[in-house]
């Protein structure tokens, strides 16, 4: 009798296990597109330049990002949601009032979330909590 139970147990805890559902896997297909890529660092490095300029009490300068080279793409789930972790390199030129600044091969580190309409991306920056694990900031990034 004992005997039937442990196999009507490990019977149903098979089942259970069987019924879990499989992680979600993201596809590398959906991975953001070039302009996508360019407007996230566009987005990301006028915010910085905004910023200083503010502490600065200048006029932030004009940009423009060029050859873009995505180096890794890394699939993930935030929040239940398809994201991307990319890594790379790009050229910047930063129009100042008095000169013109080229930096070639910067390096970028940046999260990128399709939303969940799929018409819509989001600039994702991590943050470490202490007491939850990491939280997530996300930025929408225009499309027009």
């Amino acid at each position: 009798m004992a005997f039937l139970r442990y196999c009507c147990l490990v019977f149903c805890c098979c089942c259970l296990l069987a019924c879990q559902s499989a992680p979600a896997t993201v596809p590398l297909e959906l991975a953001p597109e070039g302009d996508i890529v360019q407007r996230a660092l566009t987005y990301q490095l006028t915010q910085s330049q905004t910023r200083l300029s503010d502490q600065l009490q200048t006029s932030p300068p004009a940009l423009a990002i060029r050859n873009i080279q995505v180096k890794q793409i890394e699939p993930i789930v935030v929040a239940g949601l398809p994201a991307y972790h990319l890594t790379g390199q790009y050229n910047v030129t930063l129009t100042l009032p008095r000169q013109t600044v080229t930096q070639q091969q910067n390096p970028f580190d940046i999260y990128l979330q399709r939303q969940s309409e799929g018409k819509s991306w989001r600039l994702l920056q991590r943050e470490l909590s202490n007491d939850q694990g990491p939280q997530w900031k996300s930025y929408l990034i225009d499309i027009d």
